[in-house]
């Protein structure tokens, strides 16, 4: 008998409006993840500190864990600290680097994750992947999806708008990175998941079209959707291919050639994607990208970052070494140096039309 439908790893909980910190507890026990309310809860010694202030009363039952940093190293001590109580569940408190320790520290003890993201800089906080930095630079491991998700935009909307910003870059990249997915399927044979490429495509697209700023209810509630929605389509494909193209080759590649200068995650992936959907002769569709990020207070030069034009050309012609195997529009067209500094300087003149 065939197989007519399949399960989706998903969380069981995705709460996003105003307020919903405050009901934490009682979410996380009318969905039996936790109704004893025993819960380790990691933080920031930060932000953190502040939070657990106003949550502590409402979590009698909870343990708090203070996190050092964003490196494995912290991971592995989160889990060792964790590991003697008895809990429910994990919860990660914060952004994205305390919510990947929390992900890798809750799979290294074996216990469901609850992610709360205080800002929505990023597509990670839903993902099957912990990104942490270790020894050799920075790893990707593999965790669970978090069993719920929750996002309370009173609390977004207290973080500086420049982590909106970034998540902002981020969501529209997907719209490049499935355009590059389906180069590969039609170029490589590369099998393509129309679930996952749905899902990350249509999340991109509700941020590019929503009229809202930074600060609006509305505007903020289909981000983090989006951003939940792309996590949960990595999870679908088994791969990072829905959310990461060509722009986030570009991004790595910042990051790699200019650690000290380099700027948000969002920020680079934005821009990469515009530059990448110009690459591929979709100009109107990179003109309405740039048009989006800069009505929202993104970069869409590498100037606006702090770079010349000859230091993205740079970028661009290594991007490729970043994620090895990996098939997007820079590896199709394979320019030259010249060619990367020609098409720059296209790309650079239609944003500014």
């Amino acid at each position: 008998m065939p197989v007519l439908t399949r399960l989706i790893p998903a969380p069981v909980v995705v709460d996003i409006r105003a307020g919903a910190l405050a009901d934490l507890a009682g979410v996380l026990a009318d969905q039996r993840i936790s109704g004893s309310g025993k819960l380790a809860i990691a933080i920031s010694g930060g932000s953190g500190r502040a939070l657990r202030e106003r949550l502590s009363d409402s979590l009698p039952g909870a343990s708090w864990f203070e996190v050092g940093g964003g490196t494995l190293n912290d991971a592995v001590k989160l889990a060792e600290a964790m590991k003697s109580g008895r809990y429910d569940a994990v919860v990660g408190l914060g952004g994205g680097k305390i919510i990947d320790c929390a992900k890798f520290a809750a799979a290294r003890i074996g216990l469901p994750l609850v992610a709360v993201a205080t800002n929505l800089s990023h597509d990670g906080l839903c993902s099957p992947v912990a990104t942490l930095d270790n020894d050799a630079g920075r790893g990707s491991y593999g965790v669970p999806n978090p069993i719920a998700v929750v996002i309370d935009l009173d609390i977004i909307r207290e973080a500086p708008d420049r982590f909106v910003r970034s998540g902002i870059g981020d969501a529209l990249s997907n719209i490049s990175a499935v355009a590059d997915w389906e180069l590969a399927h039609r170029v490589n044979g590369e099998d393509i998941d129309g679930l996952a490429a749905a899902m990350a495509r249509q999340a991109g697209e509700a941020v590019l079209r929503h009229p809202g700023a930074l600060g609006d209810d509305s505007f903020l509630q289909v981000l983090a959707e989006g951003l939940v929605l792309t996590g949960i389509s990595m999870s679908v494909a088994g791969d990072s291919r829905p959310a990461s193209g060509a722009c986030h080759e570009i991004n790595h590649a910042f990051d790699l050639l200019f650690p000290q200068r380099a700027a948000s995650h969002g920020e680079q992936c934005g821009l990469g994607a515009a530059f990448a959907m110009h690459l591929r002769g979709a100009h109107r569709e990179s003109v309405r990208m740039t048009e989006a990020l800069r009505r929202h207070g993104l970069p869409v030069t590498a100037e606006e970052i702090g770079f010349s034009a000859d230091e993205f050309v740079s970028v661009v012609d290594f991007a490729p070494r970043t994620r090895p195997g990996r098939y997007t529009i820079l590896e199709h067209l394979d320019l030259s140096a010249d060619g990367i500094r020609d098409a720059y300087a296209d790309y650079v003149r239609a944003a500014a039309a």
